[in-house]
């Protein structure tokens, strides 16, 4: 008799083990499909016009009291703030406003370009005249960077 519940406890090892398998591949694969869906369901940032009339309108635009900053976030690594104000000097109302920041080494190299909008569609418009306080968030600056602050150059405009 007590080879029989040996026999039983051996045949049963196997089969518990291969439902454990099934199971976490249905996991593994509902993971999968569901970010996938939730992926595809986020609508994709559109790059913001810049053609003629929003390249005029950007030759009116001025990027003052650069500020910049650096803290440690609750999981004790690097933050670097960049802050200042948007000038509008021109006669366009800008709606939104796209733009490349520049990290550069001492050799004046790119070490970083990132591209972020300082104006979305949900914000107040700034008016010919106006200016708009900024502050972005970065996550990680090269440690190659040379302490300077970033080069801010308009990539898109949506204008009213």
């Amino acid at each position: 008799m007590p080879g029989d519940f040996e026999r039983e406890e051996k045949s049963a090892f196997p089969v518990a083990f291969a439902i454990g398998i099934v199971v976490v591949l249905v996991l593994v694969a509902g993971l999968i499909l569901v970010t996938r869906m939730t992926r595809s369901k986020a609508p994709a940032a559109q790059p913001l016009p810049f053609g003629a009339a929003e390249q005029a309108a950007a030759a009116r635009i001025h990027f003052l009291e650069p500020q910049m900053a650096q803290a440690s976030n609750y999981l004790n690594q690097q933050v670097t703030y960049v802050a200042g104000t948007i000038s509008n000097d021109g006669v366009a109302t800008i709606r939104e406003i796209e733009v490349n920041f520049e990290f550069h080494d001492p050799f004046k190299q790119v070490v970083l370009r990132e591209t972020r909008r300082l104006l979305g569609p949900n914000a107040q418009p700034i008016t010919g005249g106006a200016r708009r306080d900024f502050q972005i968030t970065l996550d990680y600056v090269p440690a190659e960077w040379d302490q300077q602050y970033p080069t801010i150059q308009i990539t898109g405009l949506r204008l009213e």
